[in-house]
């Protein structure tokens, strides 16, 4: 796994640091010039969704602590691109930092989506004991490998429900051949086929539009997304499901983090680690008050009948397939903590 506060990173990161550039300002000159290092941070998420809130708070207490040395600006709501657009540009330093979804990080780092498995947590408990665990640290571990730097706290992103504009979806039955919109993430695409619905990939940014257009009679995200991008506008109904968690990671390009002076590295570590334990929180106490705001606003609530989906689930290849994808070593790790899953 890779730390923040290991010696080694850190002496590594003060020899790279006074030769390698920095958002197109060599670090050498732009101390010299006694400007802050500025530093962009791009996702995919609404200005008012919790990590964003937290993020700024972060930000604010970074620049705070080091006397304006670091400056961080935060660009939301796929301001600088989707998240394969940010992607390519963390990869290739273009953008400092990012946070993604680790079902869609998985595209690039399939490790990425073991937590996001079908029904395979079954409360908060279990998610962030594998996640600040072995779990957690055999993703980080995949993700370095990739010259990208994790930070070790993942931020949540919550356990994910179904909306529709048409009916209801209590069991299985009520999936079948019905259009729902999921991420560009192979797991999930696979999981709702298994389920017999027809799944369609689409980007967050383009979700709003797609169910408007019908494109897409529902799509399934965390009750903090569905509020905050406005869903209840072109749904009816939202059915408790809780068929998968997922996890947000904050991630820096390496050649880039390299180049940071250690001092800096330690602090911006301690903030950015604290607000997402922080957002943690903030997404357990909001889901409660979520449900209300949403029904206020016109979605229909239900609670599914969850054993039927696992079982249905269980018929297919669904499991088996994604533990020969994973391998061994990573599924055991993950029953390790959810459970056996099959």
């Amino acid at each position: 796994m890779t730390r923040f506060d290991r010696r080694a990173v850190l002496k590594g990161s003060l020899g790279a640091a006074a030769t390698i550039g920095f958002g197109g300002i060599g670090h050498r000159a732009a101390r010299a010039q006694g400007e802050p290092l500025k530093l962009k941070l791009g996702n995919d998420l609404p200005a008012t969704h919790s990590l964003n809130v937290r993020l700024r708070e972060a930000v604010d207490a970074i620049s705070a602590e080091t006397n304006g040395r670091v400056a961080i600006s935060v660009f939301p709501n796929n301001q600088l691109g989707g998240d394969s657009d940010m992607m390519s540009q963390v990869r290739s330093g273009a953008l400092e930092m990012a946070t993604f979804p680790g079902a869609v990080l998985s595209t690039l780092v399939p490790a990425a989506s073991l937590p996001a498995l079908g029904f395979a947590f079954a409360s908060y408990d279990e998610v962030w004991a594998a996640m600040d665990g072995e779990v957690g640290n055999y993703i980080r571990r995949a993700i370095t490998k990739l010259n990208l730097i994790p930070f070790d706290a993942a931020w949540d992103n919550g356990f994910r429900q179904i909306t529709t504009s048409t009916h209801p979806i209590q069991t299985p039955a009520d999936l079948k051949n019905f259009k729902i919109r999921v991420p560009v993430v192979p797991l999930w695409v696979s999981m709702f086929a298994a389920l017999g619905a027809s799944p369609v990939s689409i980007p967050l940014s383009e979700a709003y539009s797609a169910l408007q257009t019908r494109i897409a009679d529902g799509q399934e995200n965390p009750l903090a997304l569905i509020e905050s991008s406005k869903f209840y506008e072109v749904q009816k109904y939202c059915s408790l499901t809780n068929h998968s968690w997922d996890g947000f990671w904050l991630l820096a390009n390496g050649r880039v983090w390299r180049s940071v002076p250690a001092d800096i590295q330690q602090i911006m570590a301690k903030h950015f680690n604290a607000a997402a334990r922080q957002q943690r929180g903030d997404i357990v106490q909001a889901n409660v008050e979520l449900q209300k705001t949403l029904t206020s606003n016109g979605l229909a609530f239900n609670t599914a009948d969850v054993g039927t989906f696992q079982q249905a689930l269980a018929k297919t290849t669904f499991y088996k397939d994604w533990r020969a994808k994973f391998g061994e070593e990573a599924w055991g790790l993950l029953q390790k903590y959810a459970g056996s899953v099959s």
